[in-house]
């Protein structure tokens, strides 16, 4: 040996040497790439980062609806004859009632529901214990509120889900569009350019979370895009197949169907039978919920949702007649593959599967997806600033918008907590309102720390109102753990306000 620190040369095939891995990506279709990503980016920023955010903290809609009534029974499993009692008891709040949702206790939710109108038509949704006696009327302002927001910004919810859908549709565009205006995307995953000019820093950043999150960004972002496009997709199901009835094309989601009989029974159906019964022909199977239609009438009966621990699927369906016959299944898990893709789509979306960790690695993905958002749109000004076009007041309104939400979900929760009937929608909306107008004056970093600061103290004082509001009736322990979570986000929050932290970032 002599020493050289030089490597052989690799023997290559005949044709091969000096080819690059990857094929060379033309500069013109490069160009169109980055074009289009911008463009789509900026055309749908403000929505893409509403709904990301609201998702992100829609992963624990569940938990919020304990914590905001952490006094309500916790029940990991109830009898039928249980279930059977809380839903005569509601049913006889209004024997007229069109139909009753009867939720039973699973992991996420150890509670026992009924949810129906009462005799003057109002909606309602009461607690039961362990024996179905109801104990309590469920108040989750918030949490309704936080739900809604996410799923059709409290919009009609044809209009709303749409939007939504459409959000989507554009957020995977771009992403597919932001990785093909990259040919190094994937080369240079782990490549930070520190020290040196701050656009670029936050450049790389954007893309290194882009391509470390890219598998789920991709599921979320399509998956939301087909459930907030469902009446389009029905839509055009029913045109391409049933020459326009939406009711034959809704028909294929609902299994076997019972005629309409409004003639009063010889006696109301029975819950407790039908649990028993299923519970016999499906004994890996576990019941999450009952929904009763037409209850007390001869044409009555009952949709029961089936899950099975360890599959990821919303859960197959069972109709079951007022006698208590099984009718047959809708499909969900039993029917055809894109019946069972399906039933995949809501569980994949919102990380509702797999426990606390599977719903934790949501939200900090989500809140990497919301920063990758944010981070574009201050790019595209960072960029136009550095050739001479600055935009300062867009550069405020924009920073001030990102943090508003924060300010506007805690200040909201707060009032939510010390009001009967918080108005939660406005309170939500003049939060973002205020939160924004601080783009008026200052500048993007003043404006960045001074709403952060106000969002931790506006975070910890929801945790610390809320422990002082149901300390001595804490049934429920994910009170607890909501409000120290809080806390530590208060916290964080607080610290990259801190010196050390602005300095690091400047």
């Amino acid at each position: 040996m002599d020493g050289s620190t030089t490597a052989p040369a690799k023997p290559t095939r005949p044709g091969t040497a000096g080819k690059p891995i990857w094929p060379k990506v033309p500069a013109e279709f490069v160009r169109a790439m980055l074009a289009g990503h911008s463009a789509l980016g900026l055309a749908f920023a403000a929505l893409i980062y509403l709904v990301c955010f609201s998702g992100s903290i829609a992963v624990f809609t569940y938990e919020y609806g304990r914590w905001e009534q952490p006094s309500g029974p916790v029940l990991h499993e109830v009898t039928p004859q249980a279930a059977d009692t809380a839903f005569r008891a509601v049913l006889a709040k209004n024997p007229k009632a069109h139909d009753l949702f009867v939720r039973l206790p699973e992991p996420s939710h150890p509670r026992l529901t009924v949810h129906g109108d009462d005799a003057k038509g109002g909606e309602h949704t009461w607690i039961a214990d362990a024996s179905g006696k109801l104990v309590a009327d469920e108040k989750q302002p918030w949490t309704e509120f936080q739900a809604e927001l996410h799923t059709v910004l409290h919009l009609p919810r044809a209009w709303g889900g749409f939007i939504v859908g459409l959000t989507g549709v554009a957020l995977l565009s771009s992403l597919v569009s932001g990785v093909l205006s990259h040919p190094r995307v994937f080369k240079d995953a782990f490549a930070f350019r520190w020290g040196g000019s701050k656009r670029l820093q936050e450049a790389d950043l954007h893309n290194r979370i882009s391509v470390w999150g890219l598998p789920f960004h991709l599921v979320v972002s399509l998956t939301g895009a087909f459930l907030g496009l469902t009446v389009i997709i029905v839509g055009v199901l029913a045109v391409a197949t049933f020459k326009g009835d939406t009711s034959k094309a809704y028909a294929l989601f609902r299994g076997p169907t019972v005629k309409d009989d409004p003639r009063p029974a010889a006696k109301v159906v029975d819950v407790a039978a039908i649990l028993t019964t299923l519970q016999a022909r499906y004994p890996n199977a576990r019941p999450n919920y009952l929904f009763i239609e037409h209850p007390g009438e001869t044409g009555q009966h009952a949709s029961v949702n089936l899950v099975t621990q360890g599959r990821l699927s919303r859960g197959e369906t069972v109709v079951v007649d007022g006698a208590g016959k099984i009718l047959g299944e809708v499909g969900y898990e039993s029917g055809s593959v894109g019946m069972r893709v399906l039933s995949t789509m809501t569980p994949l979306h919102f990380g509702w599967f797999g426990g606390w960790p599977v719903k934790v690695a949501y939200l900090l993905l989500g809140l990497g997806l919301t920063a990758v958002t944010s981070s574009g749109v201050a790019i595209w000004l960072a960029r136009r600033r550095d050739k001479g076009r600055p935009a300062p007041r867009w550069e405020r309104v924009w920073i001030a918008f990102v943090w508003s939400q924060p300010v506007a979900y805690a200040f909201s929760a707060l009032v939510s907590l010390l009001s009967p009937t918080p108005p939660v929608v406005a309170v939500w909306g003049l939060a973002t309102l205020a939160a924004c107008a601080s783009a008026v004056v200052g500048t993007p970093a003043g404006i960045s720390l001074a709403l952060r600061r106000i969002s931790a103290g506006l975070i910890a004082l929801v945790a610390v109102t809320h422990a002082g509001f149901h300390a001595g009736q804490m049934a429920d322990p994910i009170g607890w753990i909501v409000d120290a979570a809080l806390l530590a986000t208060a916290m964080i929050l607080a610290a990259s306000t801190l010196k050390t932290f602005r300095r690091a970032e400047a």
